[in-house]
């Protein structure tokens, strides 16, 4: 797969704005140690519920959230700011999380888990399942998460990216290596894969 740190999913090589992540890099790069301290601080929670809701909570998060910094770690003379500092850590994120489905079955996401700010997430909002207000929680968490664990992979991550992280499809298609249109049309595919595999449980509640 490609190293994110060398070039752009995008193949441009347009200036982009420095963010707090980008300038934190920079400095690091400088030798400023400390940086690399504030940046993990930063960006920790986020790598580990990018990880959980792709991954599923079975996963070893822990060490795969060490692994994507070490990565970090590497690329450091090699990091450009081609894009912002989400963009690139979500796209070694995704790439270590594709090598780990490689080795195992995937199990379902935990898509109750905090977002940096400590709110709950909206599941309805993710399925998009219709006027139904009936079904149960608990049996729509379960449902969702398990659909969700069948997508594949580009699907999972352009869908999680989008509702989760609030990323516009310019910076999913960084991440996934995809023009925008591609994106739109994976999320797309996604949002009908997920309606076709919960509509047997949205009949039983219709009956």
């Amino acid at each position: 797969m490609t190293d994110p740190s060398t070039s752009s999913p995008s193949g441009t090589s347009e200036p982009v704005e420095l963010d707090e992540g980008a300038t934190l890099m920079l400095a690091w790069q400088a030798g400023d140690e400390a940086a690399f301290e504030r940046l993990v601080e930063t960006h920790m929670g986020r790598v580990h519920g990018l990880l959980v809701r792709f991954l599923g909570p079975r996963a070893p998060l822990d060490d795969l959230v060490q692994e994507v910094f070490l990565r970090v770690v590497r690329a450091r003379d090699r990091y450009e700011p081609r894009a912002r500092f989400t963009t690139w850590l979500f796209r070694i994120v995704y790439n270590l999380s594709v090598n780990q489905t490689q080795r195992r079955r995937p199990t379902p996401q935990s898509l109750s888990a905090p977002d940096p700010d400590g709110s709950d997430l909206d599941v309805e909002d993710v399925a998009a399942l219709g006027p139904s207000e009936d079904l149960e929680r608990s049996d729509l968490v379960d449902a969702v998460q398990a659909a969700i664990a069948e997508l594949p992979e580009r699907q999972r991550m352009a869908l999680v990216l989008a509702k989760f992280e609030n990323q516009p499809y310019a910076d999913i298609g960084e991440v996934l290596g995809l023009k925008e249109q591609a994106v739109k049309s994976l999320i797309h595919r996604a949002r009908e894969n997920l309606r076709t595999r919960l509509a047997p449980l949205l009949a039983e509640d219709l009956v």
